[in-house]
């Protein structure tokens, strides 16, 4: 077997393979879609609720803003290397084909979504760095119902972990700035007795 041949075989990293499709129990299609859309209203809620007005709040609103940079890049990225997925193909070189799987936007977005979290409670309140496993969780979830290749995972993981370090350095979340008057109090403290 030529060399270009054995490298070319596992996609962009040399590690994609199609894994056994499991589509039950903890790794059905439908928990996935749970926890993505969970996530989605948990941030929203949170950002809504607390404001911009104290940590936590500012710290929602860190993740919305890391979420949708996220999502904007995943969704950029998929449409410039249009990768066919796992459940399409079995080669993992299929590029420029029109596909949707390179990288893995739900991944990156539960990455971009718990990161900001992590970064300013995981020194004070290390039982945060447990969110990681959400998107470890999905990651390995979406592989294993043949929705991305290992790659996709890895890069949209790097992407949103990536995006959420940079929400979280910034003097102020980016959407708040946007926003007519800014939103620095969320309605848990406007209806405050």
């Amino acid at each position: 077997m030529p060399v270009e041949a054995s490298l070319a075989s596992g996609g962009p990293l040399g590690i994609d393979h199609r894994v056994h499709y499991d589509n039950s129990g903890i790794w059905k299609r439908s928990n996935q879609k749970t926890l993505m859309y969970g996530t989605i209203f948990t941030v929203g809620a949170g950002a809504l609720a607390f404001g911009d007005h104290d940590q936590l709040g500012d710290t929602f609103w860190r993740s919305v803003d890391a979420m949708v940079v996220s999502g904007v890049t995943a969704e950029g990225l998929k449409y410039a290397f249009g990768r066919e997925r796992p459940s399409q193909t079995d080669d993992p070189n299929r590029f420029f084909k029109h596909g949707q799987s390179f990288p893995s936007g739900e991944v990156a977005a539960i990455s971009a979504a718990v990161t900001p979290f992590i970064a300013t409670y995981g020194n004070d309140h290390p039982a945060v760095y447990a969110l990681a496993l959400l998107p470890a969780y999905d990651a390995v979830a979406r592989v294993k119902v043949h929705g991305h290749w290992q790659s996709d995972v890895l890069v949209g993981a790097a992407i949103g972990t990536g995006v959420g370090i940079w929400a979280s350095r910034r003097d102020s979340p980016l959407i708040v700035g946007w926003l007519p008057g800014g939103f620095s109090v969320g309605y848990v403290h406007h209806f405050k007795p």
